[in-house]
């Protein structure tokens, strides 16, 4: 694919500005500070490669990047938001760089500052998400004197990044803007881990963060004359499955059906079609891209424990990263079963055995004994699939349709009674899960957080092809509001796009992130629903097994962390819409109901 990000004017050589060198790239401005034509040299380079969204947290070490973007936003060539806590801003990069593919950049000053985005960019590299953290730094000359805001920060993400460089600060005379376009070219191919012509050398063949620490010596701004024209040059990279085609290994149909396809978080529609070629059972949680199809199958969890079904599997083949069960590491450690990975976008192939042949991608080849088709295997994946449905059932009676359409009024009555009653009962987690179920479409985004209920919603939920995203990379519960802020934005740049992006957390998990609910003066409120199912505090670690040994107070203090916040006074402090929906039907027109900016829909949950 080409990443464009965004239109933006072809320049013709001819519209260079006078003077300009085009063999050697000198900048088109000169201010009075190196700091800020260094800053437009690489802003420029990074969006002429494909780049459209930038991330800055306000610092006075980084003000020559946050200016020149602040023109590139005005020239049409760049979006750009503003957030004025690091952690958001990581998150937020993360969210925009999952819903476009391209890679967004974040922008820090010096210091702490910089550690504010360790936890966006450990997710970034465990998910296999492409970003380009732009740092600003104290040239090297203050490093270890004990100056203001100045630490180690070349390397400060270890491992966690595909590249980092330490970029010098310019001493003197005019700043080489061609070397500077080539830094940029190279970040943003490295952080879509394109072919290795492009990359910069020594980085890995897949997407994640890339690290550009720029030391600023001052004047650290000046203002600026004109941007250098554009010379769009976007990096053209294949997607993942595409480029790993080259390298795919043959798996063959069994004779006797034994297979399972396990698709884990960013599997992608793949897994979909390979449980398809292969005859088998799909195992695809709820954030895998691959949760639709006629061979999935619900329920799994329990599935997994039948004598008859997950006892009778000898070959799993898996895609994505699972995270949601502990059924699926049990069947892949244990004896006798062929494990199958297929390698992802994401850091680490998933191998809890350290036993799986791990493989870039797999090509299905018929046995003369078997096709995916046959008797045997249309067998093997039906009781999946109807067992599965079985399992998951319905948590209400099937309404009475013959009574609603009837000639007696006493019956028609009764029915419309009980339609009622259901819509004034309070929300379970299962029904709350199924509602954000129903009412998401294909145009919309749903973003899960870490919490109890995206197990609920995994667990319960029929097959559909929506877009669905949940940070499973680290499977933490930071930054889950800002995330979903990111995709949301991402989503609708196109003022005609009619989706709504929706994000279901706990409590807990909105009050760990709740600083992203600020949208500053002038920045951009996405068409989103935050949905906070409420028990009062962390109700998955009930399901622990020391909750049913550990002292009770014990385990209320430091596990379930009881609180009292009101969510109501929180949106009103943020300037979001609240709504209260304790019944079903309150529910529903919370959800269905077209806002005019970002809202609070609280669930009250017992515990």
């Amino acid at each position: 694919m080409v990443l464009h990000g965004g239109d933006r004017p072809d320049a013709a050589e001819s519209e260079l500005p006078e003077g300009a060198d085009r063999a050697a790239g000198v900048p088109s401005t000169t201010s009075a500070s190196l700091a800020s034509d260094y800053a437009v040299a690489l802003l420029a380079g990074l969006v002429d490669a494909g780049v459209r969204e930038l991330v800055l947290s306000p610092g006075s070490r980084s003000q020559a990047i946050a200016l020149a973007a602040a023109e590139f936003e005005r020239a049409g060539r760049l979006r750009l938001r503003v957030r004025i806590d690091e952690r958001s801003a990581g998150f937020l990069a993360l969210g925009l760089a999952v819903e476009s593919g391209v890679p967004a950049v974040v922008v820090t000053t010096s210091g702490t500052a910089v550690a504010n985005l360790h936890p966006a960019v450990l997710e970034a590299h465990h998910s296999g998400v492409p970003m380009i953290v732009l740092t600003a730094d104290r040239p090297v000359e203050l490093r270890g004197t004990g100056a203001n805001q100045t630490t180690q920060q070349p390397g400060v993400f270890g491992v966690a990044v595909r590249i980092g460089h330490d970029l010098e600060a310019p001493r003197a005379g005019a700043v080489d803007s061609g070397a500077v376009r080539t830094v940029a070219r190279a970040a943003v191919a490295t952080a879509l881990g394109a072919p290795d012509a492009d990359r910069a050398p020594g980085a890995p063949s897949v997407p994640g963060p890339v690290h550009l620490n720029v030391a600023f010596r001052e004047p650290l701004s000046a203002a600026l004359d004109a941007l250098p024209a554009a010379r769009p040059e976007p990096v053209e990279v294949a997607s993942w499955s595409q480029a790993a085609r080259a390298g795919a290994v043959r798996v063959e149909v069994d004779v006797e059906p034994a297979t399972v396809v396990v698709a884990g978080h960013g599997a992608g529609p793949e897994a979909e079609s390979l449980a398809r070629g292969l005859g088998a059972p799909l195992v695809a949680e709820v954030s895998s891209g691959s949760h639709f199809g006629p061979n999935l199958a619900l329920g799994f969890r329990t599935l997994l424990g039948e004598p008859e079904l997950g006892g009778a599997v000898r070959r799993v083949v898996v895609l994505g990263h699972p995270t949601l069960t502990r059924q699926v590491p049990a069947l892949l450690t244990r004896p006798g079963v062929e494990v199958v990975v297929v390698r992802g976008a994401a850091a680490d192939a998933y191998d809890p055995g350290r036993s799986a042949t791990v493989v870039d991608a797999v090509d299905v080849v018929d046995t003369a004994g078997g096709a995916p088709d046959d008797r045997a295997h249309r067998a093997w994946v039906g009781r999946w699939v109807h067992a599965g449905r079985r399992v998951v059932g319905d948590d209400e009676a099937a309404p009475d349709l013959e009574a609603a359409t009837s000639d007696d009024g006493s019956a028609r009555a009764q029915f419309l009674r009980g339609e009622v009653a259901l819509l004034r009962r309070s929300v379970t987690r299962r029904a709350l899960a199924e509602t954000l179920w129903r009412v998401t479409w294909p145009h919309d985004r749903l973003v899960l957080g870490a919490s109890r209920l995206i197990r609920e919603v995994d667990e319960v939920v029929p097959g559909k092809k929506i877009r669905v995203h949940a940070n499973r990379g680290l499977a933490g519960i930071d930054g889950t509001i800002a995330t979903a802020a990111g995709i949301a934005l991402a989503s609708q740049v196109d003022d005609g796009a009619p989706g709504v992006t929706r994000v279901l957390v706990g409590d807990l998990t909105l009050l760990h992130d709740v600083g992203s609910l600020l949208f500053g003066e002038g920045e951009v409120r996405p068409r989103l629903q935050v949905v906070v199912g409420n028990d009062g505090g962390g109700t998955i670690f009930d399901g622990l097994e020391v909750a049913a040994t550990a002292p009770v107070d014990a385990m209320r203090r430091v596990q379930f962390t009881p609180h009292s916040v009101q969510l109501a006074g929180l949106a009103t402090a943020y300037g979001w819409h609240h709504v209260l929906a304790s019944t079903r039907a309150e529910l529903d027109q919370a959800l269905a109901r077209a806002w005019d900016g970002p809202v609070l829909v609280e669930v009250p949950l017992a515990r």
